[in-house]
């Protein structure tokens, strides 16, 4: 296998290996000799190919640039979509020092109490601060619930005075529940028991006899007390008929007098205080028959209102304006948002007539539909905007000179000027150097308060009337003018981002500044409806978690805004059969 070996070879060892050698270096830099022709055949080698590095992740650096950037664009989308929560986590000083006494008072049993140190207050004082915080609702449950504790504690000393004063505290705190009709009816039957029974019954027929039929200390609950720990007993079972009647009187007085509103109320509170009551199917039988005549009615003029307005048969004398119509709507309904639109939508027509009198040079017919679309819209961005054109016109090239030094305060006296003569234009008004930057900062302010969605509050500070400000000096000016028509879409777009956050007192506030401001938006509507079922979602969710006290507060908001949705009977229907 090692075949022949070279004994004369430097690289043999005498042992059979020869050991590898370098060779002479220094023949490293000479020429190559040429090799000895070996007589095999040529065979060509193609050259090899190269390797394509050019994937190679050393020649790859840069990737970590657009990661980089990647990443500070997701934290920034995230730090815009969650700001409302990230915003929540800044130290409130005020609030969190109220939060804070509130709960030390909890703790140490400081419960309720009028001085405004009680826990109670101070859990009130903080949902005032902020109406949407969950940890003041909350607070407050809780104090419902240790009140709840008392008065099992006291009732079980004997004490039904303070048992009775504790559980009337927990069921303005918790709207009802077991434990409150649990106690409600220990207490009963440990007044009875005392010799108490007279006492109520004698209580009861007073505030029958006064007409005080529901409430805690109706003649209905306190009947239903003796009723709860004697279910047999004869006198208090005729009170409550008594009281059946006196109810069902009331609710017939108002169908009577075609008021669904008060009727509709009246069925409700019957029912909850006497689900069985007999005469209950007639009355809402009698009640569904005056919806109907009055839902006819009510579109009616809402339809030849609509129809009058595009007549152009806006307002004057007689019965067939669409002033006079939509009044006759909400004549059948007070609340219809339909007819208050409709006002609206007369009041801007009235400003249109206006402006087109006011640039006619007639002041005195400008004036007077101005002041009229007052009496329907007097908050109306438009009608403020017109009374300033009419306040102040154009201001021609030459000025009297007794105007050079007008400010904002003589205004007034201009327009008791104009109205001796009102078909002449007023004095024109030349503004002063103060007075421009005088318009200029109020309007910057106006935007600014707009920004922070002080629309129409705090007066003298909010953008409505920093622009009227700006308008009271110069009526013409186009950036005070543009900034106050401007304000019903920025309102908007405030409380689009208010419901979404589920800031609802906030939307709230803003539409009823947008409500002012344009009346006669169409969007009004749909924006009420959508705060409604907002409130009414919120007062279902608090209700199934045993909320009942701010599911009573949410259910009256969202009724404040659609009395008459069936959402809103609904739940009024369940809040009322639980307890």
């Amino acid at each position: 296998m090692g075949g022949n070996r070279n004994l004369n070879d430097p690289g043999y060892n005498g042992n059979g290996r020869t050991e590898p050698k370098l060779g002479n270096l220094d023949d490293l830099h000479r020429p190559a000799a040429p090799a000895p022709d070996d007589k095999l055949p040529k065979i060509e080698v193609e050259p090899e190919y190269r390797r394509d590095t050019s994937n190679s992740p050393y020649k790859r650096r840069n990737w970590f640039l657009p990661l980089l950037i990647a990443v500070l664009l997701a934290a920034i989308g995230g730090l815009w979509f969650n700001q409302t929560r990230l915003r929540s986590l800044v130290p409130r000083t005020d609030f969190d020092d109220v939060l804070h006494r509130a709960r030390v008072a909890l703790q140490q049993g400081h419960l309720d109490g009028t001085d405004g140190t009680s826990a109670r207050e101070l859990f009130e004082a903080a949902r005032g601060l902020e109406p949407d915080n969950d940890a003041a609702r909350q607070g407050l449950n809780e104090v419902g619930r240790a009140e709840i504790s008392r008065a099992d504690t006291a009732l079980r000393a004997g004490n039904i005075a303070e048992a009775t004063q504790a559980l009337t505290n927990a069921r303005e705190l918790l709207g009802g529940g077991n434990d409150v009709d649990r106690l409600s009816q220990e207490i009963a039957k440990a007044q009875v028991s005392s010799g108490q029974t007279d006492t109520l019954i004698a209580q009861a027929q007073q505030a029958l006899s006064q007409n005080r039929l529901d409430g805690p200390d109706g003649a209905a609950a306190l009947y239903q007390r003796v009723l709860a720990a004697e279910p047999d007993n004869a006198v208090a079972r005729h009170g409550m008929d008594q009281v059946g009647y006196a109810m069902a009187a009331q609710v017939q007085k108002a169908l009577s007098a075609n008021d669904v509103a008060a009727a509709s109320s009246g069925i409700d509170r019957l029912a909850a205080m006497m689900p069985n009551y007999a005469q209950l199917p007639n009355l809402r039988a009698s009640l569904s028959a005056l919806q109907t005549q009055a839902n006819s009615a009510l579109t009616d003029a809402i339809n030849q209102g609509n129809d009058a307005l595009r007549a152009g048969r806006v307002s004057g004398d007689g019965n067939d304006t669409a002033l006079a119509h939509f009044k006759a709507a909400l004549a059948i309904d007070p609340n219809n948002a339909q007819a208050k639109a409709g006002l609206g939508q007369v009041a801007q027509a009235l400003v249109v007539q206006a402006d087109a009198a006011i640039d006619a040079g007639d002041a005195d017919h400008a004036r007077q539909l101005l002041d009229e679309a007052d009496t329907l819209a007097p908050g109306s961005a438009d009608l403020v905007a017109a009374r300033a054109r009419l306040g102040q016109p154009p201001v021609p090239a030459v000025t009297p000179p007794s105007a050079a030094n007008q400010t904002a305060s003589s205004t007034k006296p201009q327009e008791a000027k104009q109205q001796e003569d009102d078909t002449a234009p007023p004095p024109a008004v030349h503004l002063t150097g103060d007075q421009q930057i005088q318009i200029a900062d109020l309007v910057n302010r106006a935007r600014q308060a707009t920004a922070r969605g002080n629309i129409m509050a705090p007066p003298g500070d909010c953008a409505y009337d920093l622009y009227r400000g700006a308008l009271a000096i110069d009526g013409n000016n186009p950036d005070a003018l543009a900034g106050l028509q401007a304000l019903p879409g920025e309102v908007q777009q405030q409380f689009n981002q208010a419901l979404r956050s589920g800031s609802l007192n906030k939307a709230g506030n803003l539409l009823d500044a947008l409500d002012n401001i344009e009346p006669g938006n169409a969007a009004i509507g749909i924006s009420r409806q959508r705060l409604a079922y907002a409130w009414i979602d919120q007062a279902e969710q608090q209700f199934d978690s045993g909320d009942r006290n701010n599911a009573t507060v949410s259910l009256e908001q969202g009724r404040r805004l659609l009395p008459d949705d069936p959402r809103v009977r609904e739940l009024t229907a369940r809040m009322q059969s639980s307890r």
